[in-house]
């Protein structure tokens, strides 16, 4: 039998095992959140053009064939054009970005 001093002990014990588990969910969040965070410094664009102030890109839509493809994650090797970059992107922030796509409107 447990005396009134070990009771206590017991008690704080028992306390242990839930905050632990609390611990660890809130720290693989944490590293999630801080996966998804761009560059460390809040930039979206980490590589493309960056010697310039702001990127902006014209596509004349009498350009466009039957539709394009835009990147929309700034992953692209191939910018302003998805080439599927977004898909180790989304997997490894969890992320879940995909490309704009510009097409005609169909007639009827």
């Amino acid at each position: 039998m447990l005396s009134q001093h070990d009771r206590p002990m017991r008690d704080w014990l028992a306390l242990l095992p839930p905050t632990l588990a609390v611990g660890g969910i809130s720290y693989y969040s944490y590293q999630t959140y801080k996966k998804a965070q761009c560059a460390g410094n809040g930039q979206v664009n980490t590589s493309i053009r960056k010697d310039i102030n702001k990127v902006v890109d014209f596509i004349d839509i009498e350009d466009i064939t039957e539709k394009a493809v835009l990147c929309r994650c700034w992953k692209s090797k191939n910018w302003p054009y998805c080439d599927g970059a977004h898909g180790p992107h989304n997997k490894a922030t969890g992320d879940n970005t995909g490309p704009v796509v510009v097409r005609h409107k169909e007639n009827k």
